[in-house]
């Protein structure tokens, strides 16, 4: 069963956890702030992602911009990247849902649609 890792308070999660709901897609559904996905699962995504590490990070987000991410990402290595995603939820483009064969993060309908119909 896949997890979707949300923040209550995001629209763009509020919509795939309907989405989700409205096609009767079972799922767990994880706090992404208190319970960032593992490294694990972001490299799950990274490879879904064509090894993008950017397409990885809120990069909207405050944390992002307070942390200055966005010049220290070209330096940092994968590992440095995942662990510092694994760490803070805030950081993670969101909604994230993985599972067996599946990575998705951000909330497209028809990409969803393709990968879980």
């Amino acid at each position: 069963m896949p997890t979707l890792y949300a923040y209550k308070n995001c629209d763009t999660c509020r919509k795939a956890s309907k989405w989700l709901k409205e096609n009767q897609i079972s799922h767990e559904t994880k706090a992404i702030r208190e319970t960032p996905p593992s490294v694990a699962e972001l490299k799950a995504a990274l490879k879904a992602n064509g090894g993008d590490l950017r397409k990885l990070f809120n990069t909207s987000g405050g944390d992002y911009r307070e942390m200055g991410i966005k010049d220290r990402l070209p330096g940092m290595t994968e590992e440095e990247a995942l662990d510092l995603l694994s760490q803070n939820g805030n950081l993670v483009k969101r909604p994230f849902l993985i599972g067996e064969g599946v990575a998705l993060n951000g909330f497209s309908e028809a990409a969803w649609k393709d990968a879980l119909a």
